[in-house]
């Protein structure tokens, strides 16, 4: 691990993003909350607060972070066709929360992908990516569009 022992702790905010691509008729199930498991959005926004919460216990060289915010949300996109998922996590600390806005977004979609595996198999984990992250001693980053 990064020694960030002498650090100044300060607030860091990241966000990032991903998307679930699948047919139309599964994101009319979704919509309806029609599927076989139940309420998949519910289930995958906590999958994701979770994962954000476990991020250093998945990946190994990821400091354990006092979160203070974790937020995941979606939204159902007839023209891609499917869901787009965006995590903000916030944290007053010595290291970002770049990991954690990533893991939650990778975990939620992948517990999108098994609420709704049962309407469709062939849905694809797209385009997860860093949006933006702010504070720390580095610069602030904002991806382009």
């Amino acid at each position: 691990m990064v020694d960030v022992g002498a650090k100044e702790a300060s607030q860091r905010v990241a966000v990032a993003e991903g998307r679930v691509r699948m047919q139309p008729e599964t994101v009319a199930l979704l919509r309806a909350n029609a599927l076989d498991k139940g309420d998949a959005l519910a289930v995958a926004q906590v999958a994701g607060v979770q994962a954000a919460k476990r991020t250093a216990e998945l990946i190994p060289f990821c400091h354990t972070l006092p979160l203070e915010h974790v937020a995941v949300d979606f939204e159902l996109d007839d023209a891609l066709p499917g869901v787009r998922i965006r995590a903000t996590v916030r944290t007053t600390s010595k290291t970002g929360v770049e990991m954690e806005a990533l893991t939650a977004v990778s975990v939620a979609a992948l517990a999108l992908y098994d609420m709704a595996k049962s309407a469709e198999k062939g849905m694809r984990i797209e385009d997860i990516r860093l949006v933006s992250k702010t504070g720390g001693k580095s610069r602030d980053y904002q991806a382009e569009e």
